[in-house]
Order: C-alpha cells, then structure tokens, then sequence
C-alpha cells in the first residue's frame, strides 16, 4: 500500500506545512544594509558590568577609538596585528564599547584550546568578572559558560560545530575571528559561510584579526571591508648556550673520588637553566629573565 492509499484509508492524516510569508520575503530595499547600532541606554546597561579600559601601553589602544567608530559603520572590519599588539585580549572589549554583547553573545575564535583558555581568563580578569559567567570559555569536552555569558571565547572548531545546528548562529551579534592568517579548514570554512551569513543577518558585525595576514585579498573578499593596521612591540631576545655539563652534575655523596661524574639528566638541566634565567643568571644580566 502506498502512501496515498493510506491517506485514502485514514489510516495516516494528511499534513499541510505553511510557510509564512513574512519569512520567506525578501528585505525591503528601503531597509538599510547595515542596521543602526543598539540604542544607547543598552549599550551602557550591557557595559555597566564590565571595566571597559585599554592599557595604554598597547599599541592597539592609542587605535581604540577609531576601531569602534569603524564597528559602528561598518559590518565587516579587517585589522592586522603584529605580535605584541594587544589585539587578542582588547578586541572583544572593543566590541563590548561599540555595544556588541546586547542582542547577543560575542563569539571569540583561537585555533587552540590553550589559547582560548588563557585569554578568557586574561579578558575575565581585565573586565574585573568572574570567568565563567560574563566571559567563559568552550572548548572540546569543556563547557565554560552559562546563561549569562557576554564573551564567548572558543576553538574555531567549536564554532563550526555550532554551525551544523544554527546555520544563522542566532545566539551571536559578533564573531572574531582571530589567527585567520593560519588558514586550517575550520577557518577557510568559516570565512565561507560568514562571508554569505552577512546578507542574511545584517545586523552581524564580524572582525578578520591576524598578526600576519593578506589584507587585500580579505577585505575584496568581504566587498572592501575596512582595513587596519596596527604596528606591534618587541623585546630584546638573547640565546643562551648551557650544555648540561655546564649546569651541574648527578654525582653523589658517596662516589668514588676517581669516578667521573655523570652530566645532569636533560629534565634536571632544563629545569636548572629555567631556574637560572628567571633569577637573573644563564649571561642575562638583568634582575631577571622571561622564558
């Protein structure tokens, strides 16, 4: 028996699926491309629970309000970061002063977990909240955040896995893309669908954040998207040569005078060096070293 013969028999109702029309409409062309930014007492609602400030010894912040006058215009901005910048840890706080955060979360991609990890807490502890909450993190198999997250921190993965469910990604009025220069699967497949996801939600702001990345080509990619350069800051980086015979030996008490003593296992002699740079030895002539 086939399936109309079942109907036939009343053996299975017969179903009708309406669409509504309001759904299916294409937008006005009155409407404007780039909704206006959330009225002002909700930004300073959504803000009012964060410590909104940018160290000034980053170079990104001398840039802090030129980037969130550039979110409020534009959909899409493009920003290169050299290394030592600021921009992984101040971009979200940008977004949060632009009034991201309160139509929905801000979604912030690394291609580690390590790194999603440490810079949530990092972002947690400079907006003085409590991580977990107001900024959290996901990552595989750990889920960080509740119902009140603002600043979602996750591995590029994540975000695509989130994809599958929410094609539209409805909970987020922001996405940051960080690292894109790295070029992994998650992110050329990510870069596709947001450059699309822009004329179906066009009130998503989007930032393309890297330390090394080919600007033009992202911005034309994204209809000349604003481009930003942001200059970076280095230190001084010397190389020590500590063989292990230099740092100590594993001879003991009780060995034998004419015994050669043996060099330090290579974990005791790492720790050794480790332990000499951060107290200022190992030919760093500073109070003190960084590894």
């Amino acid at each position: 028996m086939n399936i109309f013969h079942a109907i036939a028999s009343g053996r299975i109702s017969p179903c009708v699926i309406v669409f509504p029309r309001r759904a299916l409409r294409p937008m006005p062309e009155s409407s404007p491309r780039f909704p206006p930014l959330p009225p002002a007492e909700e930004t300073r609602a959504t803000n009012a629970r964060f410590r909104i400030e940018f160290p000034p010894d980053l170079p990104i912040s001398a840039r802090a309000d030129e980037i969130i006058g550039l979110l409020g215009r534009h959909q899409v901005i493009i920003l290169a970061g050299e290394t030592g910048s600021g921009k992984t840890t101040q971009i979200p706080k940008m977004c949060l002063a632009a009034g991201g955060g309160t139509r929905g979360q801000i979604a912030c991609t690394q291609p580690r977990r390590v790194a999603a990890l440490s810079v949530s807490r990092r972002v947690a502890e400079e907006l003085n909240v409590e991580w977990g909450r107001a900024v959290g993190c996901k990552i595989r198999f750990d889920d960080r955040t509740s119902r009140d997250t603002v600043v979602k921190f996750m591995t590029d993965g994540m975000l695509l896995a989130e994809v599958q469910s929410d094609p539209l990604l409805r909970a987020y009025d922001t996405i940051i893309l960080d690292e894109a220069h790295e070029r992994s699967l998650n992110i050329d497949f990510l870069l596709g669908h947001l450059r699309n996801l822009r004329f179906k939600r066009p009130e998503l702001r989007i930032v393309v954040t890297s330390a090394t990345i080919d600007t033009e080509a992202f911005s034309k990619a994204f209809d000349d998207a604003p481009i930003v350069q942001v200059s970076g800051r280095t230190f001084p980086v010397e190389v020590v040569y500590a063989p292990l015979d230099s740092l100590g030996s594993d001879a003991a008490a009780d060995d034998e005078p004419s015994s050669r003593p043996e060099a330090l296992h290579y974990v005791d002699g790492a720790v050794e060096a480790v332990e000499r740079i951060l107290a200022g030895g190992a030919g760093d002539a500073s109070a003190g070293g960084d590894i």
